[in-house]
C-alpha cells in the first residue's frame, strides 16, 4: 500500500489500523485550545511524526496519520484532510490555510479493476517554508518545493519547483520569487502581502491576454 501497489481497502488489517487512527483523530477534534499539552499528546500518538512549535488547529481529518510527517514551525488552520495512505511529507515553517487536502489515494482507471475495490496511493511532499491557502488541493504523487507559494483554490496535479508563485486550476507558476536578495528583517507582514497581491495581479494580465486572442 505505501509503496504505490495496488490493494483492497476493507482488508481486515487496513481496516483496524483505520479504526485506531479514526479513535485518536476523534479525540483530537474534540479537543479546546486551553487543552494545548493533550492535543500535543494526541499529535504524538496519531502521527507519524510532528515537530517542536507544529500547531494544527482541530478538526484534523487522516486516513492513518502514521504516514505523516510535519516539520518544525508548522501551521495549519482548520480543516486539514491528509488522506496518509502513501506517505506525506511536510517540511519545517510550512503553512497551511483553512480545508487544505493532501490527496494520496487514487483509484484504477481500468472499470472493472475499480468495480473490484482495488485502490493505490502516491507520495506527496512538501518543502520547507511552503505556503498553500485556503482550500488547496494537492494531488497524489506531487512534489511542491522549498517556498513555494499556492494561491487559494489552486488544484496542484503536477510537481511544483521551489520558489514560484502558482495559482489555478490546474496550478501553474506565474511568479518566480527571488529568494537571494530578501534576510532577516526583509519578509515582513507587507512582502507577504505584496506577494499575494503580484500573484493576482498576474492572474489578471494572464487573463486580459487569453480574452484578446480569443481564448
Amino acid at each position: 500500500m505505501r509503496a504505490g501497489d495496488l490493494y483492497i481497502a476493507d482488508d481486515p488489517e487496513i481496516f483496524e489500523a483505520a479504526n485506531a487512527s479514526i479513535d485518536l483523530m476523534g479525540a483530537y477534534n474534540a479537543t479546546t485550545p486551553r487543552q494545548e499539552p493533550l492535543r500535543r499528546q494526541l499529535l504524538s500518538q496519531l502521527l507519524g511524526a510532528i515537530g517542536e512549535g507544529t500547531a494544527i488547529r482541530p478538526p484534523l481529518y487522516v486516513d492513518y496519520g502514521s504516514n505523516l510527517r510535519i516539520g518544525a514551525r508548522c501551521f495549519a488552520n482548520f480543516g486539514l484532510t491528509a488522506l496518509d495512505v502513501a506517505p506525506i511529507t511536510i517540511g519545517d515553517d510550512v503553512q497551511m490555510g483553512p480545508h487544505v487536502q493532501l490527496l494520496t489515494p487514487t483509484h484504477p482507471v481500468d472499470p472493472e479493476l475499480r468495480r473490484a475495490r482495488w485502490e493505490a496511493a502516491k507520495p506527496i511532499t512538501i518543502g520547507d517554508n511552503v505556503w498553500l491557502g485556503g482550500g488547496v488541493i494537492v494531488c497524489p504523487g506531487v512534489t511542491i518545493g522549498a517556498n513555494t507559494v499556492v494561491g487559494a483554490g489552486a488544484v496542484v496535479t503536477r510537481d511544483l519547483p521551489a520558489d514560484v508563485v502558482a495559482v489555478g486550476n490546474p496550478a501553474r507558476v506565474v511568479r518566480q520569487l527571488d529568494t537571494s536578495e530578501s534576510g532577516p528583517g526583509d519578509d515582513g507582514p507587507q512582502d507577504h502581502a505584496d506577494t499575494q497581491l503580484d500573484a493576482e495581479l498576474d492572474v489578471r494580465l494572464d487573463a486580459g491576454v487569453d480574452a484578446e486572442n480569443g481564448r
